[in-house]
Formats: structure tokens, sequence, C-alpha cells
């Protein structure tokens, strides 16, 4: 037993037997002592009656006495005064407690740590000395509660504090004194969807600033009292021999106390540490059920564990069972060091199912109200077990309606080919055969009524059919009609199929509802929108987990951000990332950050029948490499509008790389040759392209070089010697590799080291490699002890990076600029509105930009204006926002469609944001500000490099921004620009000039405009005429190859 216990122990032993010894000295003589109105807590100022009699001439003693954790005691006062022979008598005391030890913590109170007890003791003694005997007659002792120093009252002091503490206490506050600090951890605070893989919430504690409360957790390691709780629900059981629900991991990468996983069977597998690495384990004797949620809560008090689970089925009362396991060992628990994981991690999966709020009672066990237990509020309104029996329901509805159309189909054959007899038999009694019976009647409802249409032309035209058919075909259904349709109108009467689609199996049906439900295209439900997302990305679809893990990073509708909750949705989809660009597809297609206010982008677009297409593909026939390679790039990856076709691309690296000896292209054919992507696998062909490749000194084949000694020959110092070639050249997969190498301890004559691994991987990241970024988010998220330091927000970023780079989602924006492209903006909406709500800023901006332009005006006004609002403003979050956007921001804010009022502030402050990305519209905006009389503050002026003109008047600060503005190289903005401009200086000679100046300067604005419309028009026809006679290629002759060059 730990020194704490047994202080504790000693004291309680302490006041039992000076208790038994006042009851027999009070039966052995008339020497009696009795506290008449002992305080509960130590107060400043308490008045307290003492009642004592005494056989003789004797001393009466008061004594407060402190007894700390050391094993130290300390009186804190002493009172005593003489007591003749008589009768009782009472006495009344005035006892003054130390502020230490009855007020909170501040700058004149110190903290009073290790504080076990408090007790007041009185004797009556012979002994004519000022301290009291051991040969006392009569004695009483009242243990007083001591107060957590943090759960205090505050003093109020009289005395003047000094200049320099008044100051510190006006500008701190409570940060200056004792922090507060929770004693409850919250591990998970919202809901995680878990796909059952090696992905989960990572947090890290740290020790306790307050010196008490640490010093209580440093003795409470050998002897841990505290108390872990989580809810989950579980969909399928666990496949695997162990499951995680929530485990503890040390900085030696070995599960420490406590880790609780769950088994096949579904029992509880609880695991603690104790000294030199021992370990202890118990099963609990209960399963957990499906579908259910269970509060799973243990307990640890020193070698003792109690584990209890308590399931919620409905209204009933919770299902309740406990175990208590008594270790063999003695538990140690350090909870700083290492860290918990909810959910999957590094060394086990997750469960199949969904986890919820986990909390850490510390340094304390909360009692647990069993029989009154409910469902955390949050689990509630999210609500998915409420989805798991609706949907079940209605599963089975369908499949009898399945069975129905089976039977009747069999029926109507058969009746078609009978005999006459059995003909008769059927006509004279009808119920001998039915086409439908009364379990299909539901799907006659009107809601309903198309998933019995499906299931007949399903059946009708295969044969046979399943739900998750029935959900596809739903699916499909309802976008046909929002293409027919073409209007949002139609949007809340297709929600039931497409939730019924969902239900079915389809998660691209729950994903677009979501997407509905959370922007108000439907009757706006955040918790709904919440759950949809949370079904689909529990099932593993890519949309969904990139649109929970931008909604946990950035937070909103009543999600708080959470980095770690964060990162373990991206981390999922960036690593299926990875393993879908080796697995090319027609599904995916390359990722493009096309804003549809760019009309240089735009026009760049293509397909495999546009001009631009063709004329590409005319210079790579006549040997142009660029050609060569843009049209191969187009074809594999499904860039600029080119549908992909990989068969034909990996021709075109053929040929570039055989007949152009082009070296980008021949490291591509090699790399399709190496890994047999869209031909037959043909190692030593590419071994040769990539030596020469190689020759030309080209940094990715000596890379894809140094890959093949590694995987096919297993020389791993030739393939580090290739990398560290290709690293001084700035190759990404170079460092990338040689990280490998490190982090698995395959660097010739070097150990395992992950620091090395890090820099390389960091160093990966920052050139762009995919995989270097998943790596070192990996790293950011958990930290290298002693060397690197968590940082789960800049893992988040670099994981968001890496997911949102994915193929799929491609296809998605694709199919909306496609849809933008041919003049379907209402179908352009609704794909863009599926990107947007997966956190792309890109399609976030094109979102907002569609709602702004409202085309056919069938958006109500209300709802583009917070469409606005709500997608700019998402877009503006990213690291590099468009200009344009802050722009529309800063409108926003002026035009009181913020909180109904305006907000110059922060118009002033999206403008200035603009105006430092050169773009003129927001140099324009800050200087009709300026003109309505906005004073722009210090700080804006000083970013835009004009704070000497924070004390100049209005028309100087107007006339700098207006130049600023005309100088911005905009040729749309030069002539705006140019007449605020030329309005500004007008106004400043009509403020401060004669009569005669304003009359001739009026004459030389006049005459300075009228010239200036004249000129510019012909100047910018001009500069088109140009344009359209460089742009366009020449019928007379055939371009030279310079030229060719050029026009790629």
């Amino acid at each position: 037993m730990g020194q704490f216990q047994w202080n504790r122990c000693w004291l309680c032993l302490q006041v039992v037997l000076s208790a038994l010894a006042t009851v027999c000295l009070s039966q052995d003589s008339t020497d009696t002592i009795m506290f008449l109105n002992p305080p509960e807590v130590p107060e400043s100022a308490c008045p307290i009656q003492v009642q004592y009699s005494c056989r003789e001439p004797s001393v009466v003693h008061l004594q407060g006495l402190v007894f700390f954790n050391t094993g130290s005691t300390l009186v804190i006062f002493h009172r005593w005064w003489r007591c003749m022979p008589g009768p009782l008598r009472i006495k009344l005391i005035i006892l003054h407690f130390p502020d230490w030890l009855v007020y909170h913590p501040d700058w004149s109170i110190q903290v009073s740590s290790g504080v076990l007890t408090c007790l007041l003791r009185g004797l009556v003694s012979r002994g004519a000395a000022a301290e009291p005997d051991r040969s006392s007659f009569a004695r009483t002792l009242v243990p007083l509660k001591v107060l957590s120093p943090l759960s205090r009252p505050f003093k109020q002091h009289l005395l003047c504090l000094r200049w320099d503490t008044e100051m510190r206490w006006k500008v701190f506050g409570d940060r200056w004194q004792c922090p507060k600090e929770n004693e409850v951890a919250t591990l998970l605070s919202s809901l995680y969807g878990s796909t059952g893989e090696h992905f989960g919430i990572t947090k890290t504690l740290q020790p306790y600033r307050n010196e008490m409360l640490e010093g209580l957790r440093l003795k409470a390691i050998s002897y841990p009292w505290c108390a872990f709780s989580v809810w989950v629900l579980l969909e399928e059981p666990c496949r695997d021999h162990l499951c995680g629900l929530l485990h503890h991991v040390d900085s030696q990468e070995n599960y420490a106390t406590p880790s609780m996983f769950l088994t096949r069977s579904g029992q509880i597998h609880v695991q603690l540490q104790g000294e030199n690495g021992l370990s202890s384990a118990f099963l609990s004797s209960l399963s957990l059920p499906l579908g259910l949620w269970c509060l799973i809560n243990l307990e640890l008090k020193g070698r003792m564990g109690n584990i209890t689970v308590a399931c919620i089925d409905g209204q009933e009362d919770p299902l309740v069972y406990s175990t208590e396991h008594i270790f063999s060992i003695a538990v140690k628990l350090d909870d700083t060091n290492g860290y918990f994981v909810v959910g999957g991690g590094k060394f086990v999966k997750g469960i199949k199912g969904f986890y919820g709020p986990t909390m850490y009672y510390r340094s304390r066990i909360p009692s647990l109200n069993l029989p009154d237990l409910q469902i955390p509020q949050l689990v509630r309104m999210v609500n998915v077990s409420g989805w798991f029996q609706t949907c079940k329901e209605f599963k089975l509805e369908v499949d009898h309606k399945i069975a129905d159309t089976c039977r009747a189909v069999t029926a109507k054959r058969a009746e078609s080919s009978i005999d006459v007899y059995t003909a008769l038999i059927l006509k004279n009694d009808p119920g001998s055969t039915r086409a439908e019976c009364s379990s299909s009647e539901p799907l006659s409802k009107p809601r309903r009524r198309m998933v019995a249409q499906m299931i007949k032309i399903l059946y009708d035209k295969y044969g046979t059919v399943d739900p998750a058919a029935v959900g596809r075909a739903l699916y499909a259904a309802v976008l046909r009609k929002l293409i027919t349709h073409g209007s949002v109108e139609v949007i809340n009467r297709l929600m039931p199929p497409l939730l019924q689609a969902g239900c079915l199996g389809d998660n691209r049906a729950l994903h677009l509802s979501s997407a509905f439900y959370s922007s108000g295209l439907a009757k706006k439900q955040p918790y709904k929108a919440w759950q949809l997302s949370l079904l689909a990305a529990q099932k593993d679809w890519r949309l969904a987990l990139l649109r929970l893990g931008h909604l946990h990073h950035v937070g909103g509708q009543g999600v708080p951000p959470d980095h770690d909750l964060s990162y373990a949705y991206y981390s999922n989809i960036a690593k299926q990332t990875s393993s879908d660009r080796l697995r090319p597809s027609s599904k995916q297609t390359f990722v493009e950050s096309i804003f549809l206010n760019d009309e240089d982008t735009l026009k760049a677009q293509t397909n495999e029948n546009d001009d631009i297409f063709h004329w590409l593909k005319l210079q790579a026939r006549n040997g142009v490499a660029d050609a060569e390679q843009a049209v191969a790039r187009m074809l594999f990856w499904g860039q600029q509008g080119v549908t992909s076709d990989i068969q034909t691309a990996v021709r075109h690296y053929e040929r570039g790389a055989t007949r152009l000896q082009d070296p980008v292209s021949m490291y591509d054919y090699a790399i399709v040759l190496l890994t047999g992507q869209g031909v037959p696998q043909d190692v030593p062909k590419a071994v040769t392209f990539l030596k020469k490749a190689m020759e030309q000194g080209f940094a990715p084949a000596i890379t894809a070089l140094g890959w093949y000694y590694e995987q096919f020959e297993r020389n791993y110092e030739r393939a580090a010697e290739l990398w560290e070639q290709a690293d001084l050249l700035g190759n990404p997969d170079a460092a990338m590799n040689l990280g490998v190498l490190h982090l698995q301890g395959l660097y010739p004559g070097q150990p395992v080291d992950k620091v090395k691994a890090y820099k390389y991987f960091l160093k990966s990241a920052q050139r762009g490699h995919l995989n270097g970024g998943i790596e070192l988010a990996e790293i950011w998220s958990l930290g290298i002890p002693g060397y690197v330091a968590r940082h789960p927000s800049g893992a988040v970023l670099w994981a968001k990076w890496a997911s949102e780079q994915n193929g799929y989602l491609g296809t998605v924006l694709r199919k909306g600029l496609k849809a933008y492209l041919k003049g379907n903006w209402f179908m352009a909406m609704i794909y863009y509105l599926m990107s947007a709500e997966c956190g792309l800023a890109a399609a976030q901006f094109n979102m907002a930009f569609l709602c702004e332009h409202n085309q056919g005006g069938s958006l109500n006004p209300a709802f583009v204006t917070q469409c606005m609002l709500r997608y700019y403003n998402l877009s503006i979050q990213s690291q590099d926002p468009a200009s344009y956007a802050l722009v529309k921001m800063g409108d926003l804010f002026y035009e009181e469609h913020t909180w109904g009022k305006r907000d110059l502030s922060d118009a002033a402050e999206m403008y200035k944001e603009a105006a430092l990305r050169n773009d003129p519209q927001g140099w324009y905006s800050l200087g009709l500000l300026v003109q309505e009389g906005e004073r722009l503050p210090a700080t804006l002026l000083s970013e835009l490099n004009l704070l000497q003109h924070y004390f100049s008047d209005k028309l100087t600060i107007l006339t700098t921004l207006y130049q600023r503005c005309r100088d911005s190289n905009s040729d749309e903005a030069h002539l705006p620009c140019t007449l605020a401009l030329l309005a500004s200086h007008l106004q400043s000679i009509h403020t401060f000039g004669c009569s005669t100046v304003k009359l001739l300067s009026a004459v030389a604005v006049a005459v300075a405009t009228l010239s200036f419309f004249r000129i510019i028009p012909a100047i910018l026809r001009q500069r088109s005429a140009s344009s359209q006679q460089n742009s366009a290629p020449s019928d007379a002759r055939q371009p030279t190859e310079q030229e060719e060059s050029s026009g790629v």
C-alpha cells in the first residue's frame, strides 16, 4: 500500500482510539469536555461553544490540527484556560483558521497543497503548563471537512495593494492566480462512425499546472483511483482477435493502463500494466448486444477493477451487467505517458459501429445512477439507433414485396402453361394463389410507391432483384427527376425515395440527402444531416468521410471543432486516396480546383471532340514532346474535361518514349510497364527506359530506378544511393523513400531512426508528395517523445490536403463543371453542393457563386443570402482564399446581411485581405468605406503599408487607395479606378482651391474624361484583334517546331 493510503489509515486509527479513550475516561471521572456547535468546514472567524467540567484544578486546551499527506502535523492554533472544580460550564471561543485553509488562493494567499484533514481537539489535563501533557483526563476530537482550494470562496481583502501587484491583478485576473483545471478529461465529446479499421481518436493529457493536483496525480500513479466511461453502439461483431474500444499506449509503444478491447464473442477484455512491465487482464462475463447504445464504465480502485455495462433499449429500464476483479499485481497508471485512443489505432482495429462521449475521471470515481441512466443528449439528437430501427422495418417490407413480386410473376407464368382442369380449379378457387400479400400493402403508400415500381421494373428486366439493386435504382431515378425538373421545388418531394435508397445501402443517396439537409435546399435539419453522414462514413464512403472531417475541423451547426476527431476521418480517406491512385479507373478523375469566375481556365477546358484536344493531338503527331505529354496526361488522369482512357494514354507514353526519346514520356511509360497499368507488365523493358531517362538527368527516373533495385533486387545500398542522388535534385519521391528506409531500419548500416524519417517525410510533403503528407500527418498526430511534439492542427491540414486529391471527389467536381459548361445551372449546383460539403474550397466558392447569380431566379432570396454567407465564408478559410470571395464577404458584411446590421469593421477586414492580393476591387471598396466616413484602423493601414496616412485627411487616403486600385494591372478595373481617382482629385480641388482654379480644373477633367472614353475603346479593340490573330492557327502553312511548342 502506498504512503498516501498508510497516512490516511493511521489518521483514522488515531481518531478512533481518541474517541474510545474519551468514552472510557468520561465513565471513570467527572472530567468532561464537548464542542456544542462545531463547524463543518474551517472558517475565518468561527464562534464555538465549549462545555467542560473538572474534578480537580485543571487546564482546558483547545487546538486546531492539520494533517498533511507527507505524514506531518501542524498546530494552527492553541487556546487554553484554567478550570476549577464545579458544575458544567460553557465557554464561547472565537476561532480563527488561517486564510490558506479557508479561502481560494490568490495574489496573497498561497496554495495549501497536500492537506488530508483538519481536526478540532479539546483536552482537560492536570498540569499547569501551557502545553497539554499525556495524562489528559478528558478529551474530544471533531474532524472538519477541508474543501479543495479551488472550491473555496474568495477573500475580500481590506489591505491596499502595491501598484505593480494591483496592475498585474487587473490585467491577468484569475489567470494570474491559481489556474482552474478540470479533473475530468474529455477523450471524445461527439460521435464517431468507425469503419472497423486502424483509425480512431488520439488524445494526450498534460500534467496539472496546479501544484496540489499534480502532486496528487503523481502519488496516484502507483495506486490509481479513477474511472473511464465510453458509449458505444456495436453494429457488427468483432471479426478480429481483439477490437479496440479504449486503449492507452505508452511512450515505448506498449499497452498501458487501461486498455479495453472487444473479443469475437462480444466480451470486454480489460488489460492493465503494473511495475516492471508486468501486465494483468480479465474478461467481462457479459457480451455486448448489437444495435443498442451501451455505457461501459471502468473503475480502478488500487488493485481492484470494476466494469459495469448498461445498455438502453428504447423506453425500457437499462440492461445492467457488472464484473469485479482483483489484480495480482500493483497497477500503475501514468496518464501523461503516451496517448489514449478511442477506437482503432496503430496496433489494433476498431469496432464496426459508433463511439459516443468518452470521459476519463482522473482523480475520482463518480457515482452511477443506473436506474435513471439516459443516453447523452447529443446522441439522442443525432438518433442513429432510431434510423436503424426505422430502416430495419422498411427493409422487411421491401423483402416481402420482392418475395410477393416473385410469386406473382411465377404464378402468372404457370397460369399461361397449365391444362384446362387446373385452370378450372383456379377459376373456382381464386384464393389458391395470390399476386400480392398483405405485407406489401405499406409499399402502396404515396411515399413508397416508387420502391414498388422499381422492384417490378427490375424483376421484369433481370428476373431477380435484391434490396441493394433497388437502392441503386432509386438513386438513379431521383437523379433523373432532378435533371428533368431542374428546380429546387422538386427536392423536398424527392427526399423520401432518396432516404429509402440510403436505407437500402446506397451511400451516394445518404451523402446527397445530408448535403440537402445541411445546406437548406431541403428543410434545414443539421442533426439529420449529421446522422446521414455518420451512417455513410461508417460504411467507409469517401465523400462522407470528407464531409465529417471538414465538419469537425471547422465546427459549426452545433458541432464544436475537434482536430483529433477530424484527423480520424481525414486519415482514413487520405489512406484510401493513396491506394486509389495505384488503381486508376474510369470512376476516378484528377481533382482540379477550377473557379467558375476564372474565364481563362474555363476556356481551356476541352473533351475528346473539342478543337483544342484535336490541336494537341496534331501537335503530338508532329513530334512536339510537350503536346505528347499533355495528351497522355489528360487521357490517363481524366484532366481538363477529357474522359480517362488508360490504354490510349499508354500508347501516347510509348510513342513519346520510343519516337521522341522524351525523358518524361520514357519515365511515364516505364512506370506503367513496372506496374502493369494498361499494358502487360514488362520489368526489363521498363528498366531500359528508366536508364535512358536517367542519362538525361531526369530526377523522377532516378528515383524509379532506385525503387526497382529495392523492390525487385532487394539491393538497398544501390537504392539508397540513387535516392540520395535524386533527393539532391529536389525529387519528392526520393525523400519519401529515404524516410521509409529510416523508419523501417532498412537504410544500409543504420538502425531505425524515426527522427530522420520524420525529416525526410517533412521534406517530401513540402515538395508536394501525397504519401509524404500522409506520413507527416501521422507523426504530428502522435508525436515522437522527446523530439517531435504533437501538432493536431497541423496533422489535420496535411491529411486534409491529401484527402482532397481523391479521384472520386474529382469525378463529382468534373460532373459539376460539365453541367455548368452545358448551361445546366441546377445540376451544376447539385454536384458542387456535394463537393462543397466535403470541404473543398473551390467547390464552396462555386456553390456560393451559383447561388449569387441564381440563374432563372428559382432560389429564394433569403436562401441566396444564406448560401453566399455560408459557402463564401467557408471558402475563405482555406490557406489561399480567392480574392473574389473576400470581396463578396465584405459586401455581405456591408449590406446588413449579417446579424441584421452593418459590420463595417469586418467588411474593411475582408476588403483589406483582397487588397493584399492586389485585387483592385479590394482597394476600390476600401475607398468607398472611407468616402462614407469610415475611419480605417491603424493596424489595417499598417498591413497595407499606409500607416503614414493614418493622420492624413480623408481625401489624401482616398487618392492613395484609388491610385493603388488603378495600378493593379487589371484592364477591367482601370476605367472605374481612374474615374474614382479623378473624382477624388476634383473633390480635393473644390474643397481647397480658389474659384478660378476650380473652373479650370473642371474643364480639364471634362476634356480628360472625354478623351479617355474615346481612347480606351480603341485600345481594347486593338488588343482583342491582336489576341485573336495570335491564337488562331494558320491554314496557309505548317507551323514551325518552335511555334508548335509555344502553341501547346
